[in-house]
């Protein structure tokens, strides 16, 4: 793993929560609890700071919100991308971790809606091609 690896996770998960234009606190919420219980032992990596890079994921995810930076098609993609160039990183467990915050986080607050149904649709698509 690398600490743009968990960046880019940040940004899929703010796309997830921005896909209706709106992100709540429960979301990030959320998505620090799942950080905090399934994320941090996925490897020993560390920033620059000797915190687990794992927290790049909150970090990354509370940057673009508190910038109310909501376009979600450009990080989705982003994370496409990355993905599509990094195909080594994503191992059947991690896809299925993916795809378990990202459903955590959109169902966490007043259930899933369409923007957010689809775009986890997307996501799961992709992930299935590598």
């Amino acid at each position: 793993m690398t600490l743009k690896f968990y960046q880019n996770l940040g940004k899929l998960f703010y796309a997830i929560a921005a896909a209706d234009l709106n992100v709540q606190s429960a979301e990030f919420d959320k998505l620090k609890a799942v950080v905090k219980k399934q994320w941090l032992d996925i490897d020993a990596l560390e920033d620059d700071y000797h915190t687990d890079a794992a927290y790049q994921i909150e970090i990354v995810f509370d940057w673009l919100n508190k910038q109310e930076l909501l376009n979600s098609k450009e990080y989705f993609e982003a994370f496409i991308n990355y993905k599509n160039d990094q195909p080594h990183l994503f191992t059947k467990p991690i896809k299925k971790l993916i795809l378990k915050t990202a459903r955590a986080v959109a169902n966490s607050f007043a259930g899933l809606n369409k923007s957010e149904l689809i775009m986890l649709a997307k996501l799961d698509l992709e992930l299935k091609k590598t």
